[in-house]
């Protein structure tokens, strides 16, 4: 097994950025990508108007692609947000009014999977009405997500970069999906294994993989540290996605690494063709 071995997805929104959004996705089948992800590229606005959904759909049918994975609304991203939907008041509402766009965008593409980022700890707000809030809009997301046949995926980032994140370990973010399954009973939200993130957090990742292949709806690369293409920095990323296939992982493998300097065209030399 290896590299050639995965199946791998492009993230347009942080591999190709030197193009604008709609050239992207024929700009990774020209690479020889089959698949695409998005976090949700509209961040000025949850709910953007008719034309600018029809406008990406188009790019991403005419490239010929398929969308793996899609955020809902999560604020500012890339920025100092990591979320919105355990944000009381304007964020949490924006987060509401996205999720029937984003499952609705994403079924018009066949997407199956719906990432929801938690959101970042509020100064002056308890963590545990900031929880319970999360939960509420994590059960509209995963019913959401069920009415088109989708995942709801729960990340773990990283302590080092996202401070007040909560969810900063596998076993965190693994508890958001129990808590979800538990209070929907649909058995649709899954964990996101970003092997970047756990990584900076310090985590074992054989035995975050061992323990969590099998409920794990996505898996997401970058090397570290640095967050380049894997060979940059030292994690053993052909290993550990062996080890992942191996556990019984088969599903996609999200890029979502930074080229620095570099346009998205020259970031995949270490591929192999």
């Amino acid at each position: 097994m290896g590299f050639a071995d995965q199946r791998f997805d492009v993230n347009l929104s942080i591999l190709f950025t030197e193009l604008p959004l709609l050239e992207r996705p024929a700009a990774a089948a020209a690479a020889g990508f089959t698949a695409v992800e998005l976090w949700w590229p509209w961040v000025d606005s949850p709910t953007p108007g008719r034309s600018r959904l029809d406008a990406l759909h188009r790019a991403i049918e005419d490239a010929g692609v398929h969308l793996t994975g899609l955020n809902f609304y999560a604020g500012r991203l890339p920025g100092p947000d990591r979320g919105a939907l355990s944000v009381p008041g304007e964020e949490s509402e924006r987060f509401r009014a996205n999720i029937d766009v984003a499952a609705g965008f994403a079924h018009s593409l066949g997407c199956t999977a719906l990432n929801a980022l938690y959101g970042n700890r509020v100064d002056g707000v308890d963590p545990a009405e900031q929880d319970a809030l999360a939960l509420e809009n994590l059960v509209l997301a995963a019913r959401a997500a069920d009415r088109i046949g989708a995942m709801l995926l729960i990340e773990a980032l990283n302590a080092p970069e996202s401070p007040r994140y909560p969810l900063v370990s596998a076993p965190a973010a693994v508890d958001v999906v129990d808590r979800v399954n538990a209070a929907t009973g649909l058995g649709n939200a899954r964990f996101l294994m970003d092997l970047y993130h756990l990584a900076r957090n310090g985590e074992d990742l054989p035995a975050v993989i061992d323990r969590y292949a099998g409920r794990t709806g996505h898996v997401q690369i970058a090397d570290s540290p640095g967050r380049g293409a894997p060979g940059t920095g030292s994690l053993p990323l052909e290993d550990l996605l062996d080890r992942l296939r191996k556990a019984g992982y088969d599903g996609w493998v999200g890029l979502e690494y930074k080229t620095g300097d570099r346009p998205g065209t020259e970031a995949f030399d270490w591929l192999p063709r």
